[in-house]
């Protein structure tokens, strides 16, 4: 096989890894992989169903999105932005969120250009820029005072930008973004010229009445911010696999090009679903309310161990080299010893994230997360 530059430093995710060694032993806590058993909304599932039944959305086209859920994105987002989105121009439909980003990194960069991401940040983030031909250069979070906080000082020292691929809340940290932070953001794309990247798959998902602050309404970003988002956590329809993009004009028509030419087109039938949950509330402050329950049962199982508290999203970070393990230690000792599986973060970050293991509490009830400290214990013992 030829060697391809492309692949020289992309690393695997880790977690499809730690899944397979976990097999389907029912007394395994998963918290692995970003799943929910939080139902999705019933109107999407209803909607999909009719679609189904009647073969509406059966079709290559519009390749760009259906109608309906392109006008039914540009005004959740006249809501969370103040904006006014051309959703034909302006929005554009596609295989989930992350397969939305390669597209955009297409349209903005070039070879070598840097791209600015937070450590930690989502594995699927980071290794999209070096597929692209880009380059990360990665800003560090650091924890102050039991939390995540962006590294402004480190932010304002980026010396040169194609973009910002930024998300808050960010998997797998939980940190979520203030307005201080947006506002040393826009320093930074105003003095390199760069795009803002915006991940907003996990918006509304933020704990503990944290005020949500969009960058698009943060004095200079509106007219570079590159919206990505998706139905995958908010409105907890991960197997639908439908995403978005929305942006300023300009740029949008050549991410257009790229995601037609990336996937041609996201499913009619789910296209449809996803339509009738963002047209509605869709039980999230609800789910928040759920995953906010389940992360403090984390935190309070883990309490006097060195895990960070998230702010928002559906997952949290326990530092193993604080314990005297390597995160690849710590998550086969969990598993072998304590039931749980969980995956280090090897591949999502440089210096700061492979020293931790994700905690992932989406996908486990209360009842079964208050067994945490005792499987820890059994782990470290």
């Amino acid at each position: 096989m030829r060697p391809n530059s492309r692949f020289a430093q992309v690393q695997p995710i880790g977690l499809d890894e730690v899944a397979a060694a976990a097999g389907d032993d029912p007394d395994v806590l998963r918290l692995e992989n970003l799943d929910t058993d939080v139902p999705p909304p019933p109107v999407a599932v209803a909607a999909t169903r009719e679609a189904l039944a009647e073969m509406t959305g059966n079709s290559w086209l519009p390749l760009t999105g259906l109608p309906a859920l392109c006008e039914a994105v540009a005004a959740d987002l006249r809501v969370r932005t103040g904006l006014d989105f051309d959703p034909l121009r302006q929005v554009v439909i596609t295989s989930g969120g992350t397969s939305a980003v390669m597209p955009v990194l297409l349209a903005t960069t070039e070879p070598g250009d840097p791209v600015v991401l937070t450590d930690p940040t989502y594995a699927g983030l980071l290794q999209r820029v070096r597929l692209a031909g880009a380059r990360p250069y990665l800003v560090p979070l650091r924890v102050d005072g039991g939390h995540w906080r962006l590294d402004r000082e480190a932010l304002d020292r980026v010396p040169a930008a194609a973009a910002l691929l930024l998300m808050s809340p960010s998997m797998p940290s939980g940190v979520v973004f203030d307005r201080a932070d947006w506002e040393a953001v826009a320093r930074v794309c105003e003095r390199t010229g760069a795009y803002l990247i915006y991940d907003a798959a996990m918006e509304r998902i933020v704990f503990d009445g944290h005020p949500r602050v969009n960058p698009c309404q943060v004095d200079g970003l509106a007219g570079r911010t590159i919206i990505v988002g998706s139905v995958s956590k908010e409105y907890r329809m991960i197997g639908w696999r439908i995403g978005w993009v929305a942006g300023p004009a300009d740029i949008m028509s050549r991410i257009m090009v790229a995601a037609i030419y990336n996937t041609t087109v996201a499913s009619g039938f789910h296209q449809l679903g996803a339509a009738a949950a963002v047209k509605e509330p869709s039980g999230v402050a609800e789910a928040v309310a759920e995953y906010q329950a389940r992360h403090d049962t984390v935190i309070q199982q883990l309490d006097g161990l060195p895990v960070v508290r998230a702010g928002g999203g559906w997952s949290c970070l326990v530092d193993a080299e604080a314990m005297g393990l390597t995160a690849a230690d710590l998550s086969a000792r969990l598993l072998e010893r304590g039931r749980v599986a969980a995956t280090p973060m090897t591949a999502w970050g440089e210096t700061v994230a492979p020293r931790y293991v994700r905690l992932v509490f989406s996908n486990e009830p209360v009842k079964r997360l208050a067994e945490l400290r005792a499987r820890f214990e059994a782990a470290l013992a």
